[in-house]
């Protein structure tokens, strides 16, 4: 019974590597290149490592919002988000895979990585990943982002699909 108790936390190792990560890469990138400015490209114009500030959320949405709205949308709701994940990570009364703690992790690893930024740095998250998308979706490069925001889009994506696949199999359960 230890072992497992101890187990559930063995991924939050990962929420530690992500918040290092995502920070160090930051600092780095806020010390070696200017902002508004390329540092860095490889494999042609395919991937370029630049330094961007972003004052609002992903693809720069509410960028124009009054300070009081920013405060409320991007610190105050998603620092509440963090501690409601947490207390669903840690609570012994709700049974989550291990699968989800994984998930979790990664999403509290990402999400901490901005809010930090965002309280630290004047609401200006710093991202500095572009890659070139070809007109993909209307885009010539894609928006650029860090490390936190990966994480939180690849969470994301895992519990939708994790969700599907739990779904369909409760739905089956049912019919038999």
């Amino acid at each position: 019974m230890a072992q497992k108790q101890s187990s559930r936390y063995i991924p939050l190792i990962l929420t530690a590597f992500i918040i290092i990560s995502d920070q160090l890469s930051k600092a780095w990138i806020v010390k070696n290149i200017a902002e508004n400015t390329i540092g860095f490209r490889y494999l042609g114009d395919f991937l370029a490592i630049i330094h961007v500030r972003n004052t609002a959320i992903a693809f720069s949405m509410g960028d124009t919002l009054p300070m009081a709205v920013k405060l409320l949308f991007f610190i105050i709701i998603p620092v509440l988000l963090v501690v409601v994940v947490s207390v669903v990570y840690f609570s012994k009364r709700i049974h989550l895979s291990t699968f989800h703690r994984w998930v979790l992790a990664l999403f509290l690893g990402g999400g901490t990585g901005n809010l930090i930024d965002r309280i630290f740095r004047g609401f200006r998250v710093v991202d500095f990943i572009s890659v070139k998308v070809y007109g993909f979706l209307g885009f010539e490069r894609w928006p650029t982002w860090n490390i936190a925001d990966a994480s939180l889009v690849i969470s994301g994506i895992l519990l939708a699909i994790s969700l599907l696949f739990e779904r369909s199999e409760t739905k089956e359960e049912n019919h038999v």
